[in-house]
C-alpha cells in the first residue's frame, strides 16, 4: 500500500521535523476564552528525562488549597505547541477553581515512547508534592489527542506505582491503540486524522512496531486493557467521526468493567481536534463545562 511509504522511519521523522518547523496553531479567536479572569505563570518540572517547561494557570482569586489538574497537549507526538490547549487550561481555571499545569512534554521524533509518558508520570508527581502552592492530594490529569495517550498513560504508573493518588483522568479523542492500522480503523470521508497521519506519528513516535504493543503506547489495543482494576475514574470523550473514536470506545468499556469509568460522551457530527478545528463555540463550551463539572466534583472535599 502506497500509504506505508509514510511508515519508514526516515520518511516519518523527516516530515515530523519539517512539521515542528510550521507556525503555531491557528485557533479562531471564536474559540479563545482570553478573556476569563486567571493569571497565568512559566515554570519549569523536574523529569528523569530532564527539565520541561510548563504553564500554570491560575484563578484570579487564588489560594493554597486548590486541587491542580495536570494537563498534557495534542500534537500526534511530534508538535510541540502547549499554547493550543490555552483555552481549555483557562476555561477550567476560572470555571473548576483548580489550578491547571500545563505541560510542554518533549516530542518525536528526538525523543521517543517512553519518553512522554515517563515525563508525565513525572509531571505528575511534581504537582502532586506537598511543596506546591496547591493541594497535590487532590489532583486530575487530562490531555486531548497525543495528550490524552500520556494522560492514560500516567494514570497507569501512578496505579502500578501505588501512587500519586488521581481523583480524575480525562482522555479526549486520544490515539489509544497504536497496534491497528490506520486503513482499518473506521472513520468518516475526509477525517482528520488521515491514514498518512496516523502513520507518520506513529512511527515518529514509535518506530519499534512490537514496542507499540506496549501497554503505555496502546492500553486499547489486545489484553493491555484487562487489569485495571483501581484505576484512577475517567471521563472518556470521542468524536463520532474520528478515525480514534474506536478505540477510545473499548477503551471505555473496560473501563467501565473495571468499576473505573465516570462517564463517556461521543459527539455526534465531530471530528479528531473539533474544539480547535471546526467546532461552534457552543459546543466547545458544552464540552469544557461537562469537563470542568467531573473535576469540582471529583476534587470536592477537605483540602488535604
Amino acid at each position: 500500500m502506497a500509504t506505508k511509504f509514510f511508515a519508514r522511519p526516515f520518511v516519518a521523522d523527516t516530515i515530523a521535523r519539517l512539521a515542528q518547523r510550521g507556525p503555531g496553531p491557528r485557533v479562531p479567536a471564536t474559540k479563545w476564552f482570553s478573556g476569563l479572569p486567571v493569571t497565568t505563570e512559566s515554570v519549569s518540572v523536574a523529569t528523569r528525562h530532564g527539565e520541561v517547561a510548563a504553564t500554570v494557570y491560575r484563578p484570579a482569586v487564588d489560594a493554597d488549597d486548590r486541587p491542580v489538574y495536570v494537563n498534557f497537549h495534542g500534537g500526534a507526538f511530534v508538535i510541540r505547541h502547549p499554547e493550543q490547549d490555552d483555552a481549555m487550561c483557562r476555561y477550567l481555571a476560572a470555571s473548576a477553581g483548580v489550578v491547571v499545569v500545563n505541560v510542554d512534554y518533549d516530542v518525536a521524533p528526538a525523543h521517543r515512547f517512553p519518553d512522554q509518558v515517563e515525563e508525565g508520570f513525572d509531571a505528575v508527581r511534581w504537582a502532586a508534592n506537598e511543596a506546591r502552592p496547591w493541594d497535590g492530594s487532590r489532583l486530575c490529569v487530562g490531555g486531548q489527542s497525543a495528550g490524552g495517550s500520556i494522560a492514560a498513560g500516567a494514570a497507569r504508573l501512578a496505579l502500578e506505582a501505588g501512587g500519586p493518588g488521581i481523583a480524575l483522568q480525562v482522555l479526549h479523542y486520544a490515539p489509544l491503540d497504536l497496534v491497528t492500522l490506520g486503513e482499518a480503523k473506521r472513520a468518516a470521508r475526509k477525517a482528520v486524522v488521515s491514514v498518512p497521519i496516523a502513520y507518520i506519528a506513529n512511527t515518529a513516535y514509535i518506530p519499534s512496531v512490537e514496542m507499540r504493543e506496549d501497554r503505555l503506547a496502546s492500553p486499547a489495543w489486545g489484553s493491555n486493557a484487562d487489569h485495571l482494576d483501581g484505576i484512577a475514574p475517567a471521563l472518556v470523550i470521542t468524536c463520532e467521526r474520528d478515525r480514534l473514536h474506536d478505540e477510545g470506545e473499548h477503551y471505555a468499556r473496560k473501563l467501565d468493567e473495571a468499576g473505573a469509568l465516570l462517564e463517556h460522551v461521543d459527539l455526534p457530527g465531530q471530528d479528531h481536534g473539533y474544539n480547535l478545528l471546526t467546532a461552534d463555540r457552543a459546543v466547545i463550551e458544552h464540552v469544557y463545562a461537562l469537563i470542568a463539572r467531573h473535576v469540582t466534583a471529583t476534587t470536592a472535599g477537605s483540602p488535604g
